[in-house]
């Protein structure tokens, strides 16, 4: 039977209607937020000027006279970002584990997830203005706002990783007669707690550029001094502010990153290679002693 066979029955080709109408009505959604904003489009073309403008009066001369305290505000960010991320993974974990499918019942699993979609809704921001008429203009309040905001990312990359692992361990455990903790214990925490690990640091990462934010709305660290030397227009002091973020952002991101590398892959490869080499080279010399 073939193709020209009139007996041949074809499969009817696929309607791309759905997603015409969908990419279409997307569009439409674009084009009328667009338009209903107040922008001037001739305003575009003075943005180079502008930015080459304002970098000059930044970078040309740096006013390294305030290094000092910026060093200073940057480690406050620093530590706000750190205990941020304690504080994250210390609640998270628990909960994420607890919403995972292959752990949790239905009842505590979906209202754990609701509740971690409902704070990864809620920007940093938002959730450091409300704690602010709490605590008030503290560095604790950036850390707070950093911990809480975290758990609905984290949690969500917690649940998803112990799902993601392989069902072999946990299936040998259960052949052994041991219940949903002792899974848990035993086959899921050892398979994930290295990815678990790595995501902990990249939540570091991650509040480390959200804690310059914070202090904007008056968290305290780099983001305070930054928004307080842009308000009094002295752009050599803010070009310094800027060069000191970017430059510890960049080695907090390559160290942690250099750690994320090491946990997920472990310390085994390089040894094995090391160790490998003279073994090969012994055997090699067994052949020629043969000959």
């Amino acid at each position: 039977m073939t193709a020209n066979d009139p007996n041949t029955v074809l499969p009817r080709r696929p309607s791309r209607l759905v997603p015409t109408l969908a990419a279409v009505a997307v569009g439409i959604v674009v084009i009328a937020a667009t338009a209903g904003l107040p922008i001037d489009w001739r305003d575009l073309g003075t943005v180079p000027a502008q930015l080459v403008h304002f970098g000059g009066l930044m970078f040309e001369s740096p006013n390294w006279e305030k290094l000092p305290r910026a060093l200073t505000e940057m480690w406050r960010s620093i530590s706000m970002a750190w205990i941020g991320a304690i504080l994250c993974v210390l609640v998270s974990i628990p909960l994420g584990m607890l919403a995972a499918g292959s752990v949790g019942p239905v009842w505590l699993r979906l209202p754990l997830r609701g509740v971690f979609a409902v704070i990864r809704a809620v920007p940093e921001v938002i959730i450091a203005l409300i704690l602010l008429t709490i605590t008030g203009l503290t560095p604790f309040t950036g850390a707070l706002a950093l911990g809480i905001a975290g758990i609905g990312t984290q949690g969500k990359w917690v649940y998803e990783t112990i799902e993601s692992v392989q069902e072999g361990a946990s299936e040998a455990v259960r052949a052994a007669g041991g219940g949903t903790a002792e899974v848990t214990r035993w086959a899921l925490w050892p398979a994930a707690a290295p990815a678990l690990l790595s995501l902990a640091l990249y939540r570091f990462e991650i509040n480390i550029r959200t804690s310059a934010v914070l202090g904007l709305v008056g968290a305290g660290g780099i983001g305070s001094m930054l928004a307080n030397y842009t308000n009094y227009r002295q752009w050599d002091t803010v070009g310094m502010l800027l060069i000191v973020v970017v430059v510890v952002t960049m080695t907090m991101d390559a160290i942690s990153g250099a750690i994320r590398r090491r946990i997920t892959r472990g310390p085994g490869i390089a040894r094995t290679t090391r160790t490998a080499l003279p073994a090969r080279t012994t055997r090699s010399r067994n052949v020629d002693r043969v000959r």
